[in-house]
């Protein structure tokens, strides 16, 4: 494997390391079709600011979130909407395998 494709796994492996985490991909959940302050989320999510902050940081870092200060309030956003095409696809395996899961655990219920 070349050097140059070894750099791109890793760059998708980072990405991808940034959504891996329960709070990030509520996040952005939260944020789909909204901008909204720390403040807010730390209501509407029920988190507390500290590891919200840690998080949002993580997810701005990795290019997810675009953040904007307003006097002394910052407001984050989704980027692009299109990682929404990389999370709805996962979403929709995850429903599959669960559907698998729920036929099989039925078969196994009957004499």
């Amino acid at each position: 494997m070349s050097n140059n494709q070894e750099l791109i796994f890793k760059i998708k492996a980072d990405f991808l390391k940034s959504l891996a985490h329960p709070i990030r991909l509520e996040i952005i959940e939260y944020l789909k079709n909204k901008e909204a302050s720390v403040g807010a989320m730390v209501k509407g999510l029920g988190v507390e600011q500290s590891g919200l902050s840690k998080h949002l940081a993580v997810l701005r870092q990795a290019g997810i979130l675009i953040s904007r200060q307003e006097k002394a309030t910052v407001y984050y956003s989704v980027r692009d909407k299109d990682i929404f095409h990389i999370l709805r696809p996962i979403a929709e395996i995850l429903r599959k395998k669960l559907s698998e899961t729920n036929e099989m655990l039925a078969h196994l219920g009957k004499p």
